[in-house]
């Protein structure tokens, strides 16, 4: 009987030390309010849960897990908070995109809206095999459409998208508003004045100045006038779709110039200067306008037929050449099998840039303002040299077939999207001179879009010439062909040999003496 009994007093020992130890181990810790029972079950669940490979290697990172998620939001700033990507940032603002604000009414959208039809334009420029993807050009309509309604503009299209090492430029063209002329013309007599005290003397004061040099650089060519020329439009761009627009500003004849002579990659910064030579007389956001200009004057074309030249009241000089057309309410459209065997059925619809980096020609050799004398001008006449002429470029509605080929390539290629249902197709052409630009048509419908890298063809890669053939070795012969130098013994045994020849020599010489004194 005492056996049981000690067994029972042992068992119940050690239930009470179990307990003991259950409870010691559910005592709260003073600085985490944590208990050992508590964290070992959840070591325990989420080993069972998710068996990772080596657990006794890992059970310490597990531990440490574990009593990381057990913190709460007033220790939050001991937690590692995990670091937002610059995905999740552009997202956030492309978010705004797709918010309608609640007080539009359905009425508005029945009104004629400033902005074409983007998704639509999306779709055949698809079938002319260029495009951006559709999610992004559903994107990018959403952010004209945010910046038709920011800068109330009242008309804006999608003109293309050129391509940077760091990130891209997405362009959108509109019109000139009022009011904004007045705001770029205080902005450029500000920007003339700031440097014309940068290049003011600075010693005029001083007993001996510094000799002045007499060199007087050439008259500058100014600036078209706003909505003229190469300042027609506005040009507005952005990174990605969603982040702010930022306006370009107005494109002088200088910065078109220098454009022509130099070859640069876009970085993606507005604010990045231009290193080149010659210096470009600007920064990126000044080199980014020029191009747009050039490409535009070089690419934008229509059907024939589609624009009118417009008549402008009060303009009597039949030989001007005009830089304005309308649309014409006639145009029925032109086949597609025809616009796409036929250059001389596109025409260019923006004016061409003279060599004076303006589209219509200034007289650099008279100066504004001077009030003529009859007298004066007879006699300026007889000194200064001729004029220079002046210089015209190709007329406005110019079909393409007259454009001229460089580097001995076609200036453009003209296609159907597609031969098997030519019946659906669109007439496409791609230009040449500038890689990226792309123009189709459809019955009434064109458009013109650019996605390049911004740059002018320049003909061909350099090829370096192959090498010549290597040259054969000279013949070799016992002329030419070296000895070997002797050693010593070949010396002296050479010279013992001359040696004993010369005594024979000397002794038959001796001996023929002889035999002629005898006789």
């Amino acid at each position: 009987m005492d056996a049981p009994e000690e067994h029972q007093d042992s068992s119940q020992q050690s239930v009470q030390a179990a307990a003991s130890f259950k409870a010691f181990m559910l005592k709260n810790s003073i600085k985490s309010n944590l208990n050992l029972y508590d964290h070992l079950t959840q070591v325990l669940m989420k080993v069972m849960d998710e068996r990772p490979q080596n657990v006794v290697d890992v059970i310490e990172d597990i531990s440490c897990d574990v009593k990381r998620g057990l913190f709460e939001d007033k220790w939050s700033t001991l937690r590692d908070l995990p670091q937002t990507t610059a995905a999740e940032l552009l997202a956030e603002h492309q978010r705004l995109l797709f918010a309608r604000p609640e007080e539009a009414d359905h009425e508005e959208e029945l009104v004629e809206t400033p902005l074409p039809n983007v998704s639509e334009i999306g779709f055949y420029m698809e079938q002319a095999g260029v495009s951006v993807g559709r999610e992004e050009m559903q994107r990018v309509f959403l952010a004209l459409k945010q910046l038709v309604e920011s800068q109330g503009l009242q008309r804006c299209r999608l003109w293309g998208k050129i391509l940077g090492k760091e990130s891209s430029y997405i362009i959108a063209e509109a019109d000139y508003r009022e009011g904004e002329e007045e705001e770029e013309q205080i902005n450029g007599e500000a920007a003339e004045e700031e440097e014309r005290e940068a290049e003011a003397p600075e010693n005029e004061n001083e007993m001996d100045p510094l000799p002045q040099s007499t060199y007087k650089p050439p008259p500058s060519v100014p600036k078209e006038a706003i909505g003229t020329g190469t300042n027609k439009f506005l040009y507005y761009v952005c990174k990605e779709p969603g982040l702010p627009w930022v306006k370009l500003p107005t494109v002088s004849p200088a910065q078109i110039t220098v454009a022509r002579q130099i070859r640069k990659f876009f970085t993606g910064r507005l604010d990045a200067p231009v290193v080149s030579y010659p210096p470009f007389p600007g920064n990126e956001a000044n080199y980014l306008r020029a191009q747009i200009a050039r490409i535009s004057a070089g690419t934008q074309v229509s059907p024939q037929g589609f624009y009118q030249a417009g008549e402008e009241e009060g303009d009597e000089d039949e030989e001007a050449p005009r830089d304005s057309y309308e649309v014409n309410p006639d145009f029925e459209g032109l086949p597609v099998s025809e616009m796409a065997e036929s250059l001389s059925t596109w025409v260019h619809h923006v004016q061409h840039i003279l060599q004076q980096g303006r589209c219509t020609w200034v007289n650099l050799a008279v100066k504004p303002g001077e009030e003529s004398n009859e007298e004066g001008e007879a006699e300026e006449k007889e000194e200064e040299p001729d004029e220079p002429e002046p210089e015209v470029g190709p007329p406005l509605l110019t079909p393409l077939s007259q454009d001229a080929e460089m580097f001995n390539t076609p200036p453009w290629s003209s296609k159907m999207s597609s031969t098997l249902t030519s019946q659906h197709a669109l007439a496409v052409v791609r230009s040449n001179l500038w890689p990226g630009a792309y123009a189709y048509a459809c019955g009434k419908k064109f458009e013109n879009i650019y996605v390049g890298w911004g740059l002018k063809y320049s003909g061909e890669g350099y090829n370096p010439p192959v090498p010549p053939l290597p040259q054969k070795e000279y013949p070799s012969g016992p002329e030419i062909t070296e000895a070997l130098d002797p050693t010593l013994e070949e010396e002296q045994t050479l010279q013992e040999a001359l040696e004993e020849q010369q005594a024979a020599q000397e002794e038959m010489a001796e001996t023929d003496e002889e035999e002629e004194d005898d006789d």
